[in-house]
């Protein structure tokens, strides 16, 4: 279908293989339709709907179920509406306002013999409408003018500013301290300390020597280490003099 100058294309909202048609009589304006007054058990006629989409419009068709011939449509462009109306009595009739080609329109009754095919294209059609409504909403807001101030970020007549580059302020760290205050550095990473000197090694050197004949003397020579012994012997004769006779030389009385 060409509409000027631009094609509609048909969406497939909902197929149903078995759909009844009945003559409906005159409506009472003061009543409500009812399932109940038609021939339910013998339709005028059955066959295969389909619910398309063209744009806005969904068009109800009833068409023959071999040859695909079209018996009438219904062009829907409100639901629920004048086009297509909910009886009182039942959920699987609706009154469906049908047109020809030539503008002439009648109210028939359809019906489905199961209710989920009666639910299926009421969804449907229900699903096509909510997508307008949508549409009509976008296009609305698209087409009102933007009603929100808007800011003024132009420079004043006589209006300057004022730009510092390169001009950063660089943060002053803090001198690590030790804990005494006195600003000693750690020692280095994998570093060691040198020991004190040992007060032990030079008192082995500095052996101090008493008279020969006074027990001082075994006492400290007995004291000295054996590893230190060949020291002491190569710095101080006596030492190895009085260490082979602890008692030195004794003389008998007169």
């Amino acid at each position: 279908m060409a509409t000027e100058g631009h094609f509609e294309y048909e969406s497939v909202l909902c197929v149903k293989p078995e759909v009844n048609v009945y003559r409906i009589p005159p409506r009472a304006s003061n009543r409500a339709i009812r399932a109940a007054d038609w021939k339910l058990d013998t339709p005028d006629w059955s066959g295969r709907m389909r619910v398309v989409a063209k744009g806005k419009v969904a068009y109800v068709k009833l068409e023959d179920k071999i040859s695909g011939e079209l018996f009438a449509q219904a062009p829907v462009d409100e639901y629920p509406g004048i086009a297509l109306e909910t009886v009182s009595d039942s959920s699987r009739y609706f009154v469906l306002r049908i047109q020809d080609d030539n503008g002439r329109s009648a109210f028939i009754g359809i019906g489905f013999g199961d209710r989920g095919d009666s639910f299926d294209f009421n969804v449907a059609l229900q699903d096509h409408f909510k997508w307008v409504k949508q549409e009509d909403e976008f296009s609305k807001q698209a087409q009102a003018p933007d009603s929100t101030p808007k800011l003024d970020l132009g420079f004043k007549e006589g209006q300057t500013i004022t730009l510092n580059i390169g001009q950063s302020k660089k943060k002053d760290r803090p001198r690590p301290q030790s804990s005494g205050g006195f600003g000693i550095l750690p020692p280095p990473p994998g570093g060691k300390l040198a020991p004190p000197p040992s007060s032990s090694r030079s008192n082995n050197h500095n052996v101090q020597q008493t008279p020969a004949g006074g027990n001082d003397t075994a006492g400290c020579l007995l004291d000295l280490d054996s590893s230190n012994s060949n020291s002491v012997t190569s710095s101080n004769p006596l030492a190895v003099t009085t260490s082979s006779d602890l008692w030195g030389h004794f003389d008998p009385p007169n």
